[in-house]
């Protein structure tokens, strides 16, 4: 699909030119072109394998792409020095899928530690981030708790909190509503909704949960055999005449 992600480059938070990585033989990703719109909430389905995760790994330097260029706010990646690139990676939050909180601090610790080594604070002014940060999860009164006293649901807010406290410009969501019941699920892509509109974050949202999708997309592009074969609305797509399309809304 030629087209994908060729839109005009004058507004745009993120653009992957010609991206290739593979692992040995396998090829997993041979030409992804993606262009996300400032503001814009962009959700890339696929199944299993197809590189949904390897994609995102790529856009925070955890994995080194074989071919291909990345442009961040108009900066080239591969281009920047290293001090400029960390500056640059602060303004990109990551929520991982397991929320990946350390176990052995408190929900506040857990919030703190991002914001070590940034710019000077105090203690009163520290404290009020964090606390802005769990009022906008939901999640005021869990400060003095320990992981492991939440449920999966509060770890994934708290996860998101974590990342949203040095309120990046740019959210990228792996999986952000696996191993969740619906209910819960709903709540997560509801709060994604939420986070887009306070924050004005651009968003790029990689999921199998075509509810998540519906929800919180504003466009979704679909991954086949390591390239975007689909792209348009959630309604769009679920109209789409070609049976590998449509299978993902059955």
């Amino acid at each position: 699909m030629e087209d994908i992600g060729k839109e005009e480059t004058g507004n745009f938070a993120l653009e992957i030119k010609k991206l290739k990585v593979s692992f040995g033989t396998k090829v997993v990703l041979k030409d992804i072109n993606l262009l996300l719109k400032k503001g814009e909430n962009l959700v890339v389905l696929g199944k299993s394998g197809s590189g949904k995760s390897v994609l995102i790994k790529c856009l925070v330097g955890l994995i080194e792409p074989d071919e291909g260029e990345i442009v961040i706010q108009g900066s080239d990646t591969a281009r920047m020095k290293e001090r400029d690139l960390e500056t640059l990676r602060k303004k990109i939050g990551f929520l991982f899928q397991s929320a990946a909180l350390y176990d052995s601090m408190t929900v506040r610790e857990n919030l703190e530690f991002p914001l070590e080594g940034t710019e000077a604070r105090t203690e009163e002014e520290t404290e009020t981030l964090v606390m802005e940060a769990l009022q906008n999860v939901g999640l005021p009164d869990t400060a003095g708790k320990m992981p492991s006293e939440l449920s999966g649901g509060m770890r994934k807010r708290i996860g998101l909190a974590r990342t949203l406290i040095l309120k990046p410009e740019i959210m990228l969501y792996d999986e952000p509503t696996t191993g969740l019941d619906p209910i819960t699920s709903r709540e997560i892509s509801k709060l994604i909704l939420e986070m887009q509109t306070k924050n004005k974050t651009s968003s790029i949202i990689i999921t199998h949960d075509m509810e998540c999708a519906r929800i919180t997309g504003n466009r979704i592009l679909i991954i086949k055999d390591g390239v975007f074969s689909a792209e348009g609305t959630f309604e769009e797509l679920k109209k789409s005449e070609d049976p590998w399309v449509h299978s993902f809304f059955e």
